[in-house]
C-alpha cells in the first residue's frame, strides 16, 4: 500500500482478476477474436458498397483549411523533410497556440464551406426522395403488368 502526502483519500490498488491458464493453453480468445474481425471486414466492404458517388462531400474544418494552407508554406521553408506526419504534428502544434483572433478566418471559410454543403445536402436529398418515389411507382406499374399478363395467359387457356 502506498503512502500519499495529499490530503484527499488513500486508493487501494486492486488485483485483476485472471482467467484459468486453460483457457489460454486451448485458444479459445485467439478464435473469438478471428471470428469478429472477419465479420468487422464483411460489414465494412458491405457498407463501402452503399456510398452514392453523386452525394456531396463535406466540407473541411476550419482546422483543415489551415492546414492546407500551412502545408504550403511548411514545405517552403522545409524543403528536406518528406514525411506528412511532420507536417501534421508542426501544424497542429502551430493551431493549438493560435489566439481567437487568428482562427476566425479560418473558422468563417468553414462556416461558409458548411453552409454551401446544407445547401448541396438538400438539393440532393430532394432529388433522391423523387427518385426513391419514381422508382416505386414504376415498381408498382410492372406488378399490374405482370397480374395483367397472367390474367391474359389464363383467358387464352380457357378458350
Amino acid at each position: 500500500m502506498k503512502v500519499s502526502k495529499g490530503k484527499g483519500p488513500v486508493k487501494k490498488e486492486k488485483k485483476e482478476v485472471l482467467k484459468p491458464v486453460e483457457d489460454r493453453k486451448l485458444g479459445k480468445r485467439k478464435a473469438a477474436l478471428k471470428a469478429v474481425k472477419s465479420s468487422n471486414k464483411r460489414a465494412k466492404n458491405a457498407k463501402s458498397a452503399k456510398n452514392d458517388p453523386n452525394k456531396p462531400k463535406r466540407p473541411p474544418s476550419a482546422f483543415f483549411i489551415f492546414l492546407g494552407e500551412f502545408r504550403k508554406v511548411y514545405k517552403q521553408e522545409h524543403p528536406n523533410i518528406k514525411a506528412v506526419s511532420a507536417v501534421g504534428k508542426a501544424g497542429g502544434e502551430k493551431w493549438k497556440s493560435f489566439t481567437d483572433s487568428e482562427k476566425a478566418p479560418y473558422e468563417a471559410k468553414a462556416a461558409k464551406g458548411k453552409s454551401e454543403y446544407e445547401k448541396l445536402m438538400a438539393a440532393y436529398n430532394k432529388k433522391k426522395e423523387s427518385s426513391e418515389d419514381d422508382g416505386e411507382e414504376e415498381e408498382q406499374e410492372s406488378e399490374k403488368s405482370k397480374s395483367e399478363e397472367e390474367d391474359e395467359e389464363e383467358d387464352e387457356d380457357e378458350d
